[in-house]
């Protein structure tokens, strides 16, 4: 029983951070340009909070796994998801139009994203290590 517990207190601090994170990054991508932020900090730093959410949100839902396979994983789906944008039919991109299409999925594939995630993916990895596991360790 309290290893259940353990998972589910582990998968609402992971789901947290990940609303943390989306609202980061909503904010970022919505206001950055208007609040005079560096091109290069707003498109890529909203992608590197994306990476992030995509490893809090596989984390929450596979409490059990390791980091470092969360990690894999989230590199996967965040790599998937940028190929996805090389496939082009007129519903998905009207879809890709759209703020949660252009959120979501994003418009025009690009290495440097993938990169980012990746970077995103690397430093959730890191505090997901560092903190959410050792304070879960000291419960």
């Amino acid at each position: 029983m309290g290893k259940i517990k353990a998972c589910t207190q582990l998968r609402v601090k992971r789901l947290a951070v990940a609303g943390i994170v989306i609202v980061a990054g909503l904010v970022l991508r919505l206001t950055g340009y208007e609040a005079g932020l560096p091109y290069p900090l707003v498109k890529y730093g909203g992608s590197g909070l994306w990476g992030m959410m995509v490893f809090w949100l596989v984390a929450a839902l596979l409490p059990d796994r390791s980091v470092r396979r969360v990690a894999v994983l989230a590199g996967v789906v965040a790599v998937a998801v940028e190929l996805i944008r090389l496939y082009h039919t007129p519903w998905l991109d009207a879809f890709r139009l759209t703020l949660a299409g252009a959120l979501l999925l994003g418009r025009i594939f690009s290495v440097y994203n993938i990169l980012a995630y990746l970077a995103g993916i690397a430093a959730a990895a890191l505090i997901d290590q560092r903190l959410l596991l050792r304070e879960a360790a000291a419960d």
